[in-house]
């Protein structure tokens, strides 16, 4: 059964000194410059339980563990978020090719990319890095 999941109101502005007092560098590297961290390594990518992902940044929820799927890509797959106000999309054209980047809409962190190349019924793949998330089990 599909869970329901408000997504909070209110956005979170924070300076890059308060963002680096709150997350780890590894953390801050990802979701304040857009960095990646390499596939096969994100303590998530292999997390079967269920339960909500969360922005680390601001705990706002993002994903549902019944849409997290094994795309094999490397990174925490998620074919559907909480809700489409969780997240945004914009265009990425950097390193040499055309992506779709997602951002948490509470407090605009990286949290990866989408590609249209996911399971049913979307048909989309999030794929998102595991430094962006904090996991609470159900």
């Amino acid at each position: 059964m599909a869970e329901t999941v408000s997504t909070p109101a209110t956005k979170v502005h924070k300076t890059d000194a308060e963002w680096r007092q709150l997350l780890t560098p590894e953390q801050f590297h990802i979701m304040r410059e857009k960095g990646t961290e390499r596939p096969f390594t994100g303590a998530l990518v292999d997390n079967h339980e269920q339960g909500i992902y969360h922005c680390a940044g601001c705990q706002a929820p993002l994903f549902t563990s019944d849409k997290k799927f094994e795309s094999g890509s490397g990174w925490p797959s998620f074919w559907l978020p909480v809700s489409p106000e969780a997240i945004q999309a914009h265009e990425d054209n950097t390193m040499g090719m055309r992506r779709v980047e997602v951002t948490c809409a509470t407090c605009g962190a990286h949290l990866g990319h989408v590609f249209p190349d996911g399971p049913r019924p979307t048909g989309m793949r999030y794929c998102i890095n595991s430094a962006s998330l904090d996991f609470t089990q159900k």
